[in-house]
């Protein structure tokens, strides 16, 4: 995971530099080599985890390089649909994996699972056909640049987990170092211009806050249903399916909205899904697990919209040259929400932070940590929607 964020940058600067085609083939080859080798050395602990070392380097180049197709090919009017495609087709495949994987390594065996990427490479033909040819631009990749900010940003997420000094110690120091060095070095891996660009640096900040803390709000979900009713992993999966399919469609609904009624009005409407579903899970937190399946519904519906219409906001505020690291940044950022936002509610849980009776009806004691960390979300959401209209809301 640490190497497939990093990744997403490196690979959206490289992709204003060089032929798309280029590097998404060579991106899928890293990503069907590191299978490869996952799979014929799945007995030696050290091999798979280098394996998927290679896979996260590998797969971080589609990451960032179909938001960068979608920024520099897609025609402005249809981006939003483009943008809401994409986002439903992840959430969708982020939703059918672990099934898929549990039946694999459950009726066969789990070394099989390394070999399910190399269907990616059916996928080769079509983009070479479709994608237009490119001519490498006269730049140069700034290595020692890529390097410093690697090692800031992998130590960053690193302490997330292991919660250890030297490593956020080491994460301040890298990246102060990669800020000195972009000042005054020729061709910089990220443009110090980048982050003079205030409706850029709102518009991620926005999505950072409001992303990390729809992650968080689908982490807490399952161990609430856990510890307050008990359900076994099973049941929890089907809670939650309805939701997790229900972005299939409205991904392409929020995508199609954006396009024809503009980017404000599907933002806003996610945001009022995201604050409805976490005020309503919190008043259902001790009630029926099917209620709180339904509860969900919006949720998967808010952060659908907000990710479509965030993401195509943030293409329009940079020039067609910072178009592929800008995307890389951006996913990069949307990555490391996610593990913040689970981080910090893991956190808030394990400290018991919350656990006191706030809502009348809200009655079950085991409930209370859980109800109460839910109303407090509606705080960074409303934060996150604060941020996005002082970047693009006008007048």
């Amino acid at each position: 995971m640490v190497f497939f964020g990093v990744g997403s940058v490196v690979f959206g600067k490289m992709s204003d530099i060089y032929n798309l085609k280029t590097l998404i083939t060579m991106g899928l080859l890293i990503y069907c080599g590191g299978s490869l080798l996952g799979f014929l050395g799945h007995t030696n602990y050290f091999l798979v985890i280098a394996a998927r070392i290679i896979q996260g380097i590998g797969g971080s180049s589609i990451s960032a390089l179909m938001m960068t197709i979608i920024a520099r090919y897609i025609p402005p009017e249809h981006r939003g649909k483009a943008f809401g495609l994409l986002g439903s087709t992840v959430a969708f495949s982020e939703g059918i994996g672990p099934a898929v994987g549990g039946y694999i390594a459950g009726n066969y065996h789990w070394a099989a699972l390394f070999l399910i990427p190399f269907l990616t490479l059916l996928a080769l033909p079509f983009l070479h056909q479709i994608l237009p040819d490119e001519r490498p631009r006269k730049s140069k990749v700034d290595f020692p640049g890529a390097i410093l900010l690697v090692v800031g940003i992998s130590s960053l997420i690193l302490y997330l987990t292991e919660h250890q000094w030297p490593l956020i110690a080491g994460s301040f120091l890298f990246l102060a170092l990669f800020a000195q060095h972009i000042r005054h070095t020729d061709q910089p891996f990220i443009e110090p211009e980048l982050f003079t660009k205030r409706d850029y640096m709102l518009g991620i900040t926005s999505g950072f806050i409001l992303i990390g803390t729809g992650m968080g709000l689908l982490f807490m979900v399952p161990l609430m249903l856990n510890a307050i009713h008990q359900l076994p992993a099973d049941l929890i999966g089907w809670t939650l399916f309805p939701g997790s399919m229900s972005v299939i469609v409205l991904g392409g609904v929020g995508g199609s909205l954006a396009d024809k009624r503009g980017n404000s009005l599907v933002f806003h409407a996610g945001l009022l899904f995201f604050m409805i579903s976490a005020t309503s899970l919190s008043l259902f937190a001790d009630k029926s697990p099917w209620l709180i399946s339904v509860a969900l519904l919006p949720a998967f519906a808010g952060i659908s919209f907000i990710k479509t219409a965030v993401s195509n906001s943030v293409t329009q505020t940079l020039d067609k040259q910072d178009v592929g690291i800008g995307m890389g940044m951006f996913g990069l950022v949307s990555f490391f929400s996610e593990a913040v936002g689970t981080a910090l509610v893991g956190k808030v849980l394990a400290d018991r932070m919350f656990d006191f009776s706030l809502s009348p009806i809200v009655t079950d004691p085991s409930a209370f940590p859980y109800s109460n960390l839910l109303l407090f979300l509606i705080g960074p959401i409303l934060l996150g929607g604060a941020l996005y209209r002082t970047a693009f809301q006008r007048g």
